[in-house]
């Protein structure tokens, strides 16, 4: 084994969509070495000689969280540079969320480039970095929410091709409206560069969607919101994911954006292609106040983000320790189906199901401890102690308290 072994037992071990009593799992170095029930973790550390155990005391662990759409926190956007998103990451960091899909709002293509650029710098150097996801140029206007009309754009091929390159393979995922010019053959060129199309802000139909998801597109980005409703002669979009296998429905799950009894009714209609999303702002972890998003003033007000002017809702100011809260306690999802959402599901949106998001041998070794309430104890991402324990001994046995 390499690095100095971490086994964490008697812990209620969730993953797979599944609950396993008195669960542990061992981490060799960035990875998971072994997993297994009941007392089997002592020979585990007999073997290993772990100088790191971790007695969950009963407390839930699941696999880190996987944010594929979130714009920032801590007091700083994703756009804002290098420091800002080592800043927004610790954050949300603190709160659960071991891997990062950064998104980026609209703006000028070449802007855009030189945030491209520097996410895949990061990438390069930081695990937790997946790559990008654009939200944005190529939206519709009538749906806009919290994107500067002046800036939206149709789907030229050359810029397509630029943003493509300055990703550098980097860019995980991009929204756009599929009905506008070009946006068929973007939902095209993007999918054939790897890059998951996710259908949003838009005011396509349920044929032009379901079209798009036909096409290659694999996302519904923030289901019910920047795009038309479910109504029973024209079921729009939302019903055109629903319909098709393998599409990804991202849910903000903060109390506002969808109403509870619509979280559940997703949960129930895409069961297991739910992913539960923060879209978060700068404000998220840092507090009410004035901000921009892009180009666009933001107030926060009793933790709401709403454009100054026009008063659409501009992203949130949830973190996903909260959605998996409110996805158990206020929506009533089972706990095993909840954390898939934040873990599982999101992976597989951005083709790292092979690695992330499940705790099984192989896998990352990311890991978070909740309590009862669901208030983060501890996380580990790749091994590492991201949010410590109360104790910091790393040669005894560590309890965590309850």
């Amino acid at each position: 084994m390499s690095g100095t072994p971490t086994l964490i037992h008697s812990a209620r071990l969730v993953t797979d969509g599944a609950v396993v009593d008195d669960g542990w799992v061992l981490f060799d170095g960035p990875t998971i070495a072994a997993t297994g029930n009941g007392d089997g973790w002592r020979a585990a550390e007999a073997d290993t000689g772990a100088r790191t155990v971790v007695d969950a005391g009963g407390a839930w662990l699941t696999p880190g969280f996987v944010d594929i759409h979130n714009h920032g926190g801590g007091g700083v956007s994703f756009d804002d540079g290098a420091d800002a998103i080592h800043t927004a990451m610790a954050m949300h960091g603190e709160h659960g969320t071991t891997r990062f899909v950064l998104s980026l709002v609209t703006a000028p293509v070449d802007t855009l480039e030189r945030g491209l650029a520097t996410v895949a710098a990061l990438a390069r150097s930081n695990p937790q970095v997946l790559g990008s996801h654009l939200e944005g140029p190529f939206l519709y206007h009538g749906h806009k929410g919290a994107h500067d009309p002046s800036l939206l754009v149709h789907a030229d091929p050359a810029s397509v091709e630029r943003l493509i390159a300055a990703s550098d393979g980097t860019l995980r995922q991009i929204t756009l409206a599929p009905e506008l010019d070009g946006g068929m053959d973007a939902v095209r060129r993007f999918t054939h560069a790897g890059v998951a199309v996710a259908v949003g802000h838009t005011g396509a139909d349920y044929a032009q969607a379901l079209a798009a998801f036909d096409a290659g597109a694999s996302i519904l980005t923030h289901a019910f919101n920047g795009m038309d409703g479910i109504h029973h002669r024209a079921p729009g979009p939302v019903a055109a994911a629903t319909r098709t296998p393998g599409v990804t429905i991202e849910i903000i799950n903060d109390g506002i954006h969808v109403h509870r009894e619509v979280v559940r009714l997703a949960f129930a209609g895409a069961p297991g292609r739910v992913a539960l999303v923060s879209d978060a702002m700068a404000a998220a972890g840092f507090g009410d106040g004035d901000y921009v998003l892009g180009s666009l003033a933001v107030a926060v007000r009793d933790g709401v983000a709403r454009l100054v002017e026009g008063d659409s809702i501009a992203g949130s100011t949830l973190t996903l320790d909260d959605a998996l809260r409110r996805a158990v306690v206020d929506v009533g999802i089972p706990v095993g189906e909840a954390v898939r959402a934040l873990t599982e599901t999101p992976a597989r949106a951005v083709g790292r199901a092979g690695d992330l998001g499940r705790l099984a041998p192989g896998y990352a070794a990311d890991a978070v401890l909740l309590d009862d309430s669901f208030g983060v104890l501890a996380v580990w991402s790749e091994g590492r102690v991201i949010r410590p324990t109360t104790s910091t001994s790393t040669s005894d046995t560590t309890r965590m308290p309850m």
